[in-house]
């Protein structure tokens, strides 16, 4: 019973950071809403405060949770617990006026509970593309009662957007890219489609050398033969840290065009994959890593 335990709580975060990045089915626009009061909003998701930064109306927020640490201003501001492991009475004890939390936020019982409260509780969807990141912004902004600011961002969002697409538009040879969570154990696992992984390689003129299965899932070895990566991408500041040397030292990775040229790139996860007011620049950062002098501006 004690190893079991053991085993479970060491799984703990690594299944926080996975579901973190997978994507969930978006909370359907038709319930957003208003705040009829703003002025103490909490916010549940490093994008969603980013984007209230990026808004302006910063000055709103009383609280933020722990996956909002971009800029580093909302630091200063009380840290309600992370998003997928919220508790009631801890979002409530900073008496907001209304909450506003990215889709996925949990556990569901602790939502459930929020929703039923008398705080007002907007739910912002989760799309893993540049369409998803200009809803998220429109969204926002409408809950906050900033729909022309928004707008604005909206449309300054979009241009950077495409900016950073079209910078990987002439390139002919596409990188097959693996994004790698966790070798816990030994085991990759690995982002399939319908997950940010996904979702920033193929906005960075990439191909995800995965296919076949949706979410985060490990890997075996004859799999990742197969996928051939050129190269392997991680993330840093979010979840256990993956050592470059326990990498390659994996046979199957060793193996793949990546494991022989050594080549990963390693992001901060908040930037890579928050799908917020900074994809355009991570997008541009991740291309020029894989592609180099071939980017253009």
């Amino acid at each position: 019973m004690c190893v079991v335990f053991r085993f479970r709580s060491a799984l703990a975060p690594l299944l926080g950071v996975l579901l973190a990045f997978t994507a969930l089915p978006a909370g359907a626009s038709e319930n957003t809403a208003v705040f009829s009061d703003t002025s103490r909003i909490a916010s549940i998701g490093g994008s969603i405060t980013e984007i209230v930064y990026a808004l302006g109306e910063e000055g709103h927020l009383v609280a933020r949770d722990s996956t909002s640490y971009f800029p580093r201003a909302a630091l200063k501001l009380p840290n309600v617990g992370y998003m997928r492991a919220l508790s009631p009475e801890g979002v409530l004890s900073v008496n907001p006026s209304g909450i506003l939390a990215l889709h996925g936020s949990g556990p569901k019982e602790a939502v459930d509970v929020l929703k039923k409260s008398s705080v007002p509780f907007i739910e912002v969807p989760e799309r893993y593309s540049h369409e998803g990141i200009l809803e998220k912004i429109r969204i926002v902004g409408k809950a906050l009662g900033v729909d022309a600011k928004a707008e604005k961002l909206a449309t300054e969002m979009d241009a950077k957007l495409k900016s950073a697409e079209k910078q990987t538009a002439s390139i002919k040879e596409r990188k097959r890219i693996l994004f790698v969570l966790s070798t816990q154990g030994g085991k990759i696992l690995a982002a399939g489609s319908d997950t940010a992984g996904d979702g920033i390689i193929k906005l960075a003129g990439a191909v995800n050398a995965v296919d076949g299965f949706s979410g985060y899932k490990q890997m075996s070895d004859e799999a990742i033969l197969t996928a051939r990566p050129d190269v392997i991408l991680t993330m840093k500041n979010a979840g256990p840290p993956i050592a470059e040397e326990e990498l390659f030292a994996n046979p199957s990775i060793a193996s793949t065009p990546a494991g022989a040229a050594r080549k990963v790139i390693s992001m901060d996860g908040g930037y890579l994959l928050g799908f917020g007011p900074r994809t355009a620049e991570a997008i541009h950062d991740l291309a020029a890593s894989l592609y180099g002098n071939q980017v253009t501006d």
